[in-house]
C-alpha cells in the first residue's frame, strides 16, 4: 500500500510539474515582448517586435508595452500597447475602432475622420486604423479626466487571431509615429498563425 501511495504521489507530482511548465510555457509566449527584433504572441499568433522599440515593465491589462523612440522636435515618445482580454473580450472590431476615433479630436472639437483597411495577412484578418489630431489621453486607469495632446497619432490593428481578437495601438506625437509608421506596418505584415 505504501508503494502505491509513494507512486501516486510521484505521478501526481510529476503531472503538477508538467502543467506548471505548460501554463508558464503559455504566459511567456503571451508575455515575450521584449522588444529588440524579438518574437512576441498572443491568443495563437505571433509576430516581430521592431528592434527599436524598447519593452517596458508589465502594465494591466496589457500582453506588452513598448516605449517608440522620440523623434527630434517631438515633446515626447510614442507608445504601443498590446492588448488581449480572452476569447470573445474587449469589443468588436466597429466598437473599438469607434472608441479608438473618439480619443481625438480637432480643432473645432469634432471627430476627425480616420483611415480604416481591411486585409488578410498570412491567412490572419486585420482591421487597420490612421487618426490624428488632439489626442484625448486618459489620465490612467479608472481615471475621469483627460489630458488634451495636439498634433498627435494613433495607429491601431485589431488582430482576428485564432483565441479572440488582439489590439495593437501606437499612439504618440504626430513625427514620432510617422517615423515608426514602417516599424507598426512591419510588425502586421510579419503577423503569424502559431
Amino acid at each position: 500500500m505504501f508503494t502505491l501511495t509513494s507512486r501516486l504521489t510521484q505521478s501526481f507530482l510529476i503531472i503538477g510539474i508538467v502543467a506548471s511548465l505548460m501554463i508558464t510555457e503559455i504566459v511567456m509566449g503571451q508575455q515575450s515582448g521584449k522588444g529588440g527584433g524579438a518574437a512576441a504572441s498572443a491568443a495563437g499568433v505571433s509576430w516581430t517586435v521592431p528592434s527599436r522599440w524598447k519593452a517596458q515593465g508589465d502594465r494591466p491589462m496589457r500582453v506588452a508595452t513598448y516605449t517608440i523612440p522620440v523623434a527630434p522636435g517631438d515633446p515626447e515618445p510614442g507608445e504601443c500597447g498590446v492588448f488581449f482580454f480572452g476569447a470573445g473580450q474587449g469589443g468588436d472590431v466597429q466598437s473599438n475602432l469607434t472608441r479608438w476615433t473618439n480619443q481625438f479630436e480637432q480643432p473645432d472639437g469634432k471627430t476627425p475622420a480616420a483611415k480604416t483597411e481591411k486585409k488578410t495577412i498570412n491567412g490572419i484578418a486585420v482591421t487597420t486604423i490612421s487618426v490624428s489630431g488632439t489626442y484625448l489621453a486618459s489620465m490612467g486607469p479608472m481615471a475621469v479626466g483627460q489630458e488634451k495632446k495636439p498634433n498627435f497619432r494613433l495607429l491601431g490593428v485589431v488582430i482576428a487571431a485564432p483565441g479572440g481578437n488582439v489590439f495593437l495601438k501606437l499612439t504618440g506625437p504626430a513625427k514620432t509615429v510617422a517615423a515608426a509608421e514602417p516599424e507598426f506596418q512591419g510588425i502586421v505584415a510579419s503577423l503569424k498563425k502559431m
